[in-house]
């Protein structure tokens, strides 16, 4: 029999939502939008809340409705290939690829860049080495200085920054409906928030690490799928209000700062900004140290997640020696600075979450897919060539005459392509074929078949 949750059971499992999907660099990518949004601010928090919030959250859920135990388990489901290219992508773009020296990027762009200066390679490179070195040594050996910082560090982050957008809302720079709307932002900002959003990696992350959550609600003894949902939905409402108040004050902020900076390259020297106007030198010092301490913590996670889970899928190679590699390579991949690591994800993220999306949207309608290989690969498999379509028109290569010539083609043929969702209609096509026409397209061996 399953167990009737208590108001405390949801206040902690809410809590634990908030710190998967809340993190260091969940601060610079509303501020920047804000910024490039302009007088058009709320419509483009709108679409960022669907893709920051609601597609995280739903992802989890799906994990609890098919009982994956693990992202790769879900993929598998199309075939056993798809689910390791779909994994080691997923991981390398939540690991050592993006998000991993995206936390040395911004803790620095936040913390040392108003005192060092922009552009300051060799500071850069110091501090690298110096923020990849204490993640390696504590990714090594679990202690108790981790749960030590996960325990205060939230608190305090939270008072920090909500005295920070107090005096936002309080003492605005500017007015955001005078604020200048850059172009992306003029005709759409709602769809470009949405893209916006993809930034956060969070549905990437909540796949990931979905199983942490349902485990917790199983160790209160929430055992049936269906109830594992529900509770998910009734602990997540308090993690989805506060994050979306602070994504929406955060967005205001930045559209509100251009009455006093001009628009920034990144989120991060606008966040830096707008807290050395507000509080000074001595609050900046400390929302830096504390912005260091949430980028540390998440990066010891993901590196240990990383390493744990390659090591599982690949055995012939340590643990050891993976987090060796996941602690190198992010380390020089810092060095290209914030502005750039953005640059970079924004094609592979593209590619990427269209496949997430689809595997999410198919999980949440187990009950009727019920695992069934046709209704997968049909989904996925349309769904990934528009992916490639979105992936190819954001990268560098998108002005080749050939790859302008797909896109474009690509464009005029699939309706939301435009505004970087081509894949709704190619998906929801594959969702009902795989219904209709029960045969799997390219069948492919599943591990377990």
């Amino acid at each position: 029999m399953t167990k009737t949750l208590t108001k405390k059971d949801y206040f902690t499992i809410g809590s634990m939502l908030f710190g998967i999907l809340f993190g260091a660099g969940n601060l610079i990518f509303p501020v920047h939008m804000g910024q490039e949004a302009g007088a058009n601010v709320w419509q483009a928090v709108l679409g960022f809340l669907v893709s920051a919030i609601g597609l995280p959250f739903l992802a989890i859920v799906g994990m609890a409705f098919t009982r994956s135990r693990s992202v790769y388990e879900l993929a598998s489901r199309v075939g056993h290939r798809f689910g390791v290219f779909f994994t080691v992508l997923l991981y390398l773009v939540i690991g050592p690829f993006f998000a991993i020296p995206r936390l040395a990027s911004t803790s620095f762009q936040i913390g040392l860049v108003p005192f060092v200066g922009e552009g300051n390679a060799v500071a850069l490179a110091v501090y690298s080495v110096f923020f990849f070195a204490l993640a390696w040594i504590m990714s090594r050996r679990a202690t108790k200085l981790l749960d030590y910082v996960g325990k205060y560090l939230n608190p305090a982050f939270l008072v920090v920054l909500g005295i920070l957008l107090i005096m936002v809302v309080v003492n605005p720079m500017g007015a955001s409906s005078q604020a200048m709307v850059q172009e992306a932002y003029q005709s759409n900002a709602f769809a470009t928030g949405i893209l916006e959003g993809y930034n956060t990696l969070d549905v990437l992350a909540a796949l990931a690490f979905a199983i942490l959550v349902i485990s917790a609600l199983k160790n209160l003894g929430v055992k049936e799928p269906s109830q594992i949902a529900t509770d998910m939905v009734k602990s997540g409402v308090i993690s989805m209000v506060l994050m979306g108040l602070i994504y929406g004050l955060l967005a205001y902020a930045g559209a509100t700062s251009l009455g006093q900076f001009a628009l920034s390259e990144n989120g991060g020297i606008a966040l830096a900004q707008i807290a050395g106007h507000y509080l000074g030198t001595a609050g900046s010092i400390l929302l830096a140290l504390i912005v260091f301490l949430g980028c540390l913590k998440t990066a010891v996670g993901l590196l240990t997640a990383f390493s744990e889970t390659f090591a599982e899928m690949f055995p012939s190679v340590s643990y050891s020696t993976f987090l060796a590699l996941t602690t190198i390579f992010p380390m020089i991949f810092a060095n290209v600075g914030l502005t750039n690591i953005i640059a970079y994800s924004i094609p592979v993220l593209m590619f990427i979450y269209p496949l997430a999306i689809a595997l999410v949207l198919l999980a949440l309608l187990e009950k009727w897919v019920k695992g069934n290989a046709a209704v997968y690969r049909w989904t996925v498999y349309l769904t990934l060539l528009p992916a490639i379509v979105d992936g190819l028109a954001s990268s560098p290569w998108s002005t080749n005459p050939v790859v302008s010539s797909i896109v474009s083609l690509a464009h005029s043929i699939l309706p939301f392509s435009a505004i970087g969702m081509g894949w709704i209609v190619p998906t929801l096509v594959g969702l009902v074929i795989g219904f209709l026409w029960p045969v799997s397209v390219a069948p492919l061996p599943n591990k377990k078949s």
